[in-house]
C-alpha cells in the first residue's frame, strides 16, 4: 500500500511537472503593429511589412511549432499599450511616444531594436489658407492623434520653434479622419505622415512645412518592444526572433531596392506609389532603418523622454540606458555581418 500511494504521488508529481512544461511551452508568437493603412489591408509599412510579405519570422518558427500572429491596431499606440499591459502581445514595433508612455507609465517592456529613425512629418494646411509657419498657425484648429509619435514630435516642432500645444486649438483625430477634416474644411491644418501627401495631389491640401526644413526638429523614431516577462521567460525565442528578421532588414536598407519597397507598401497600404515616391525621394533608406541602439538613437530617445515630462505629456521620466536591452540586436548583428550580401530577395509585390 505504502508502495501504492508513493508510485501515484511521483506520478502525480510527474504530471504537474509535465503540465507545467507544457503550460510553458509558447505556440503562438503575438506582435502588434499600429495599422497605417488606407484600404483593406493591414500595413505597418517598414520592416513590418517586408517581414510579412517574405513570411521571414513564420519560416523561423514554423519548425518548432510556434504560429507568428500579426496584430494590427486601428488605435494605434493606446491600444496597443494596453494589449501589453494585459499580455496580449509578446512585441509591439511602435511609435517612440506610445512606447515612452508605457514605460513612463509602469508598463513592464523592454527596449529591443530601433525600427525607423529620423522619419519625416508635414504640416498639411488648407489650400490658400496663408499659413506658411508655426507661427502663422498660432490660434488656429490642428487635428493631432493624441498618444501616438505624432504627438510628440509635434510638441519637438513647436518647441523648436519657440511655441507649445496650447498655443492652438488641437483636435484629437486619428489620421484618415484628420485627412477627411482638412478636405472638408472642417480643420485648419493637421501635423501627420506621408498620407496628406495625397490630399496635395488632389489639390485639398498644402505642405508649407516639414521635418526636414526645422533641420529635423520632429523627426519621429520607431521601435521593437519586447514585453518583459516574455523577454525574461524566453530569451532565446527572443534571440531567434531579431537575429531572424536580420536579413530582411538588410534588404530594406539597400537603397536599390527602395522602389521595390515602395511597391510593396503602396500595395499594402493602399497608398498611390506616386506618394510613397514622393516622401522617400530626399530620405536613405539605410540611415531610416539602421536597427542599432547606437548613442545617437539612445539620445534622441532621452530628448524625446525630457521633452515629454517637460510639456506634461508624462508624469514620470526614466532613464533610456535603463530601458535599453541591446543584447539581442548587437549579436544578431555580430552573428550576421554578411545578411546585406544574401538578403537579395524582392518581396512578392514587385515579381
Amino acid at each position: 500500500m505504502i508502495r501504492t500511494r508513493s508510485f501515484v504521488a511521483l506520478s502525480l508529481a510527474a504530471l504537474l511537472v509535465s503540465g507545467q512544461v507544457l503550460a510553458d511551452t509558447v505556440k503562438e508568437i503575438r506582435i502588434a503593429v499600429p495599422d497605417i493603412s488606407a484600404g483593406p489591408t493591414p500595413s505597418g509599412a517598414g520592416i513590418v511589412d517586408v517581414l510579412r510579405d517574405r513570411q521571414t519570422l513564420e519560416k523561423e518558427f514554423e519548425k518548432d511549432g510556434i504560429t507568428i500572429r500579426w496584430d494590427f491596431f486601428k488605435g494605434a499606440g493606446p491600444a496597443i499599450n494596453e494589449a501589453l499591459a494585459n499580455g496580449q502581445e509578446d512585441f509591439a514595433y511602435l511609435g517612440d511616444f506610445p512606447a515612452i508612455i508605457g514605460k513612463a507609465g509602469g508598463l513592464d517592456t523592454r527596449l529591443l531594436s530601433a525600427v525607423a529613425r529620423n522619419v519625416k512629418l508635414y504640416l498639411a494646411v488648407q489650400p490658400g489658407s496663408g499659413i506658411t509657419s508655426f507661427e502663422t498657425l498660432k490660434g488656429k484648429r490642428v487635428a493631432i492623434f493624441r498618444g501616438t509619435a505624432t504627438q510628440l514630435s509635434f510638441a519637438s516642432a513647436l518647441a523648436h520653434q519657440g511655441l507649445k500645444e496650447s498655443d492652438f486649438k488641437v483636435i484629437n483625430l486619428d489620421y484618415n479622419a484628420a485627412n477627411a477634416a482638412l478636405a472638408a474644411k472642417q480643420i485648419d491644418a493637421t501635423w501627420s505622415g506621408a498620407g496628406v501627401l495625397a490630399l496635395k495631389a488632389r489639390g485639398l491640401a498644402e505642405l508649407p512645412l516639414t521635418t526636414v526644413d526645422l533641420g529635423g526638429a520632429g523627426s519621429m523614431q520607431a521601435v521593437l518592444l519586447g514585453r518583459g516577462a516574455f523577454v525574461d521567460e524566453h530569451p532565446e525565442l527572443v534571440a531567434r526572433l531579431i537575429k531572424a528578421q536580420q536579413p530582411a532588414i538588410a534588404w530594406l536598407r539597400n537603397d536599390a531596392h527602395k522602389q521595390d519597397y515602395i511597391d510593396l507598401v503602396s500595395r499594402l497600404a493602399s497608398y498611390p506609389p506616386a506618394i510613397l515616391t514622393a516622401d522617400a525621394a530626399d530620405q536613405s533608406l539605410n540611415t531610416i532603418f539602421a536597427p542599432q541602439l547606437d548613442a545617437s538613437f539612445i539620445d534622441n530617445l532621452q530628448h524625446s523622454v525630457d521633452l515629454a515630462l517637460d510639456a506634461k505629456l508624462i508624469r514620470k521620466g526614466f532613464d533610456v540606458k535603463t530601458w535599453a536591452e541591446p543584447r539581442f540586436i548587437d549579436a544578431a548583428l555580430t552573428a550576421a555581418p554578411h545578411t546585406a550580401d544574401t538578403a537579395t530577395q524582392t518581396p512578392q509585390a514587385s515579381r
